[in-house]
């Protein structure tokens, strides 16, 4: 039996949402724990750890937001720029543009005859879609979307943040900072597994990197708050 209308799904197609989401979830988890990590080992009360987690969650994924906000708005204003300057070149130097366009199909293996063919077909089409994907590498799915980038991150960031500190809400003050560091370890092999699946990467790989980094970073800002606790005592 012959299968028609086959489709297929690439990892490009979310790589825009994908990098902000996971970027902004591992930094919410991370950040926060580390933060009440080090606030709780410095010997601080119940309530100013959750003080410090709640500020960490409304100041983190307004910084994550705008930080997203800007780059990919940066990242648009040149994608515009190169658009911009192949139209411009397109109108006044168009069989200058087509046999660009030709030798770049036939750097790709078509031969000369083809390959301007091809070009032809392509340019009475969209000629300025034709550059963009094969002359500047821009595509659809590769597009820069601020809005969407800075949305990604400062949900998906508040969404890691919660984690640890619902859990310091839950726990008792003398439980708080191991509770805290095994909920976001939990979290963190979650969120490795999650972003490995979805950008197709191995799954062992891609957890313990995002594993290493954060128990690092909470293991380190502990210590800080440790000892700065031990010297005020």
């Amino acid at each position: 039996m012959t299968k028609t209308g086959h489709t297929e799904s690439h990892v490009t197609e979310r790589i825009g949402w994908l990098r902000a989401s996971v970027l902004g979830a591992n930094d919410g988890i991370v950040s926060t724990a580390s933060l009440i990590a080090g606030v709780a080992a410095a010997s601080a009360g119940k309530d100013d750890v959750l003080i410090a987690g709640l500020a960490a969650l409304v100041a983190g994924a307004l910084s994550m937001a705008a930080g997203e906000y800007v780059s990919v708005s940066s990242q648009a204003d040149a994608e515009k720029a190169d658009l911009d300057r192949e139209r411009e070149e397109l109108a006044a130097t168009p069989e200058a543009e087509l046999a660009e366009l030709a030798g770049i199909y036939r750097k790709r293996g078509l031969d000369r005859d083809l390959a301007r063919k091809v070009a032809v077909q392509l340019t009475e089409h969209d000629a300025l879609a034709a550059h963009a994907r094969d002359e500047l590498g821009m595509t659809e799915e590769t597009q820069a979307r601020p809005f969407q980038a800075a949305g990604a991150s400062a949900l998906s960031f508040s969404v890691g943040a919660a984690v640890p500190l619902v859990t310091a809400m839950l726990l008792p003050e003398n439980g708080l900072l191991e509770g805290v560091i095994a909920s976001s370890l939990l979290a963190l092999i979650v969120l490795g597994v999650l972003g490995a699946r979805a950008g197709g990467a191995p799954l062992l790989r891609g957890t313990l990197r995002v594993v290493f980094w954060g128990a690092l970073a909470m293991a380190v800002t502990a210590g800080v708050g440790s000892l700065f606790g031990t010297s005020v005592a």
